[in-house]
This record gives structure tokens, C-alpha cells and sequence, in this order.
């Protein structure tokens, strides 16, 4: 006997629940320019072997359907860094990945607790109410399941996005978990399809290795080349190609990216060497910067000297000089004060006119005008709300584990969906995570397969190195987090339509009515509480939109 229940996109099913415990969905409310996202959770007690069911919804023309797949995790958590509002700190597999549905359509096997993932694109509806029933029917055509939905399409749309979003994306992650030459025309592929999927979440800053990055990379190692800009080296004298930078940012200007961020200029945590920089020289092609190579000596000094003159020159051709960001140090903390600030003098005339941003979190820095735009960790953030910063950013990582929202499997949908309701209530103008892609181990020493490593080997909970899977055509697979992330940027967007009809202090009133009071260190962590919170938006802008 199959058992099943409609619920919505906020749950994550584990195999051994039964369906009657997920809340069920039987209405919702969306913007025309909206996906709706929903799930089918069933379960077959009778059946001894696998079969599979087609599924179909009536009512609808633009649907994908999706089977929700869990992924192990060795490490959920940080055992000395956790809430109760995890769903489990014990080591298993969760639901996360998101596959297309095979050619045989939704498999179903006998006391395994499943889910299919359902996509609607809200503007193929008319406005006004809407009653769609989800059908699975069996090989012979018989229906073995129905249920419907009430969706009400609201007369209005989101409005464009004005968060400024980067994940940080990693191609050599691509090229080493695809094996594929560096700048290849299968690299260009599959890096147009991973950027393509970094869009659709909401990213609209790319990040671009001008040089190789100088992150998660340990002391003396390196990571793969993937500098964008050609470099030749004679007689102490250099020159520049930027042919495949030209050709990295005419592909993100074609899928929509608006800004584009320069990699890190010196080291992580301390800004105290060079990246490494490959040039042709007298001796061939070869390594002349690196772990060796002291921030702020004579020799880098002097080759940044050069290389951005040009790159700068090179981005106003480009016609997005404006639209860029640049770094000096990733993460610098309290003891690497003196070093940034060497790293910083060096080149800071250089990039006299651009925005210079860098993910830190002690305050110092920006009250000593080391940067101008600090982007602290959410959990960090107090302080800097306290000052008048005309661009504020904040970001999380793995160190974002308790009251924080993030997006760790063991986390649920509705604590990562809640950061948009953060970002709007305190006016966050852009937000940074390091890890859409990271394939890597700590410190990037090997490569990991992240369909069986959902760690980093250990380096991270299960959540914080990626949220899209490379799948074997070359292609990213979203995740369940994807989704939850990208639905908390259109709450965002929501919430800023609503602004534009009642005033910004309603919808704050509202958003603390709804959550007891919105702050950083403390989120909605239920799936019904997340979508009323939602719902009263929705039902703001109806009211208004009138």
C-alpha cells in the first residue's frame, strides 16, 4: 500500500519517517515571476520489490519533477559548536541532492520513505486561484495517487534583485573533478553551465581568477592553475594577454552577472605572501610568485605595479570597471593586523577609485580604515551595525553554527531560508559564502568525490564546501539548500515589493509580529512558521497591489 502526503519545499524526508508526519501543503500563495517549489513525500509498506510511478500535474504546463536523494555525512556538525534546533548531530545520510527524474519515472521501494521534487514556474498560471493535482499512475496506467494544491497567483511581481551575491566559484574544482585541461572548449562547458546554476540561486557577482586564488590552500602547496590573465616576463619587464578573461567575463555578462570580483591580491589569514603567478619567462613557463615570495617585497610590489594599471585598463574596455571588486587578504583576524596592513599599502594607491571588500571580523580594521568595505561573519555583525557603512556586506562559513542561519545539511530548509528575512530587515546591501563548488579537501590538498564526501574529508560539516552537485554530463545538480537559499532571496525581494506599497516599518512590524523579533543570532526553524511568515507578505502586497 502506497501511503504519501503534499508538503511543502521546507522539508527534508528521511526514509524511515512516514509521510503522515510531514505538515501538509494545501494552499500557497506566489508572485508571477515566482518558481514554486513543493514536494510529494510517499512510502509503499506492501509492495515487496522497486517499481516506479509517472507523475503528473494537472493544471499546470511548466513543471520539473525531481527525486530527492540522500547523501552521507560523516560529520554533521561541530559537537562543541551546536543548538538544539539541529536535526541531528549523529552521523547518516541526509536528503540533499536533487536528480531529474529518470526515464522510468519516480522509483518507489518497499519501507523507504521518498520524496518528489516538484517545480512549478508560477508566471505559466493565471492570476488569481488555481487548483493543481499531483497524479502517480503505474504501468498500467491506473492512478495510485492524488493529491492537490490551492495556488493563488498574486497580481504582481518580484521585483529585481538589489543584493549583491557572490559564491565563491571554484573552476579548478571543475577541472579536477572532471579531469579536463585547463581552458579547454570542455572547461568553457562546463564552467558555462556551473555559472548558469550560480545565477539561478541568485548570485549575481562571479568570481574572477585574474590569478590563481590564494585560498583554503595550504602553506607551500598550491592549488591548480586557472589564472585568467597571460603574463610574460623579459628582462624585469612585463606585459599582459587577457584573451581568456575577456572571453571568462563575455560568458557571465551573456548568462546575467552584474559584478565581478577580483581574486585575493595576497594570502589567506594574514595577507603575508604572494598567490602564485605563473609567467612565461627566459626559462619557459613557470611559478615566479608564491609561498616564497613576501608581501610586501620590492619584486611583487613592483609586478602589481604593472598588472593592475592594466587589468584596470582591461576591465574599462570590458565596460564593468565600475561593477568590480577587489581583495586583499581573505579572513585576516586580530593578530594579523600589521601584516594586512603592509599587504595593503602596497597596492592601495593602484586601487584608488575601486571597491576594495574582505570577509573579517574584528572591527578594527574598518575603524582604522584598513577597508572601507568589511564584510563580517553574521555572528559578528553587531558591531559593525553600529556604524554608518555606506555598503554593508556580511557573510557565513563553516564558524556560523550556533543561533546562525547556514546551510548545513543537519540544518533545516527553514533556518537557511531565513537569512533573506535578516538581510532585508537590516538592510544588508550584499552577501558572500566561500563555497559553491569546493571539491577539495582541507587546505586543497586532494581532490573529493562530494557525492561521497560531503565534508571536505572532515573539514567542514556537511553543507558549507558546496550546494550544487557536478553531475556526469558536465552539468550542476542543484540541492535541497540551493532551493531554500534561493527561495529566502525572493522572501527578500518579496518583502522589498512590500516595502514599496506600505512603508518599510510595516513590513519590519510585521516581520517582528510573525519571529518575536528578527536579529542574526536567532531564526525561524519551522517549515509552517517560515511560510506563514511569507504568506503575511504575500498577503501585504495583494492588499496594496490592488
Amino acid at each position: 500500500m502506497l501511503t504519501y502526503q503534499l508538503t511543502s519545499s521546507l522539508e527534508k524526508c528521511f526514509p524511515e519517517q512516514s509521510p503522515a508526519e510531514f505538515p501538509a501543503l494545501k494552499e500557497i500563495s506566489v508572485l508571477k515571476n515566482q518558481k514554486l517549489s513543493f514536494q510529494l513525500v510517499y512510502r509503499e509498506e506492501g509492495e515487496p520489490v522497486r517499481y516506479f510511478l509517472k507523475p503528473a500535474v494537472a493544471g499546470a504546463d511548466a513543471v520539473t519533477y525531481r527525486t530527492v536523494e540522500l547523501i552521507p555525512s560523516a560529520m554533521p556538525a561541530y559537537l562543541n559548536q551546536i543548538d538544539e534546533d539541529y536535526i541531528t548531530t549523529t552521523p547518516r545520510s541526509f536528503p540533499d541532492l536533487l536528480m531529474p527524474l529518470s526515464v522510468d519515472g519516480l522509483p518507489v521501494f518497499p519501507l523507504k520513505t521518498g520524496a518528489l521534487w516538484v517545480d512549478i514556474e508560477a508566471g505559466t498560471l493565471p492570476v488569481g486561484t488555481n487548483t493543481l493535482t499531483l497524479t502517480l499512475t503505474n504501468a498500467n496506467g491506473e492512478t495510485v495517487a492524488a493529491a492537490s494544491l490551492t495556488v493563488t497567483v498574486i497580481n504582481a511581481d518580484l521585483p529585481e534583485q538589489t543584493l549583491i551575491h557572490t559564491e565563491w566559484f571554484h573552476t579548478d574544482s571543475l577541472i579536477s573533478y572532471y579531469r579536463v585541461p585547463v581552458f579547454s572548449e570542455e572547461y568553457w562547458r562546463i564552467t558555462e553551465n556551473f555559472m548558469r546554476s550560480a545565477y539561478g540561486m541568485g548570485t549575481n557577482v562571479i568570481f574572477t581568477p585574474v590569478l590563481t586564488p590564494p585560498l583554503d590552500t595550504a602553506v607551500g602547496g598550491e592549488r591548480p592553475t586557472v589564472q585568467l590573465v597571460d603574463i610574460e616576463r623579459r628582462a624585469g619587464k612585463y606585459s599582459f594577454s587577457f584573451e581568456k578573461l575577456d572571453r571568462y567575463v563575455a560568458l557571465a555578462k551573456r548568462i546575467g552577472f552584474k559584478y565581478f570580483e577580483i581574486n585575493h591580491l595576497f594570502t589567506q589569514w594574514g595577507a603575508a605572501h604572494a598567490p602564485k603567478v605563473m609567467a612565461t619567462t627566459e626559462n619557459g613557463y613557470e611559478r615566479i610568485f608564491g609561498w616564497e615570495t613576501e608581501a610586501g617585497g620590492a619584486e611583487y610590489r613592483a609586478f602589481l605595479a604593472a598588472l593592475i594599471p592594466a587589468l584596470r585598463a582591461r576591465l574599462t574596455a570590458l565596460g564593468i570597471h565600475d561593477a568590480c571588486y577587489f581583495h586583499i587578504s581573505d579572513e585576516p583576524n586580530e593578530t594579523h593586523v600589521e601584516s594586512y596592513r603592509i599587504a595593503r599599502e602596497g597596492v592601495i594607491d593602484l586601487l584608488s577609485g575601486c571597491k576594495v571588500i574582505d570577509a573579517l571580523s574584528r572591527i578594527q580594521y574598518y575603524e582604522e580604515g584598513l577597508v572601507t568595505i568589511p564584510v563580517p561573519a553574521t555572528n559578528h555583525i553587531a558591531p559593525f551595525l553600529e556604524k554608518d557603512i555606506d555598503e554593508r556586506w556580511t557573510y557565513y562559513c563553516c564558524g556560523q553554527c550556533v543561533g546562525t542561519s547556514n546551510r548545513y545539511f543537519a540544518m533545516t530548509s527553514a533556518r537557511t531560508r531565513y537569512i533573506g528575512t535578516q538581510l532585508f530587515y537590516y538592510n544588508i546591501k550584499g552577501f558572500l559564502q566561500w563555497g559553491f563548488n569546493f571539491y577539495f579537501s582541507r587546505f586543497a590538498t586532494e581532490p573529493v568525490n562530494p557525492f561521497l564526501d560531503s565534508t571536505g574529508n572532515g573539514f567542514t560539516p556537511s553543507g558549507d564546501c558546496y550546494i550544487v552537485y557536478p553531475a556526469p554530463n558536465g552539468e550542476a545538480w542543484e540541492s535541497i539548500r540551493y532551493n531554500s537559499f534561493r527561495e529566502g532571496l525572493e522572501d527578500m525581494r518579496a518583502m522589498q515589493l512590500a516595502e514599496s506599497l506600505v512603508g518599510r516599518e510595516a513590513v519590519k512590524a510585521l516581520l517582528d509580529e510573525h519571529t518575536g523579533g528578527v536579529a542574526f543570532d536567532s531564526c525561524v526553524n519551522d517549515s509552517v512558521k517560515m511560510l506563514a511568515l511569507r504568506e503575511a507578505v504575500n498577503a501585504l502586497i495583494a492588499k496594496s497591489a490592488k
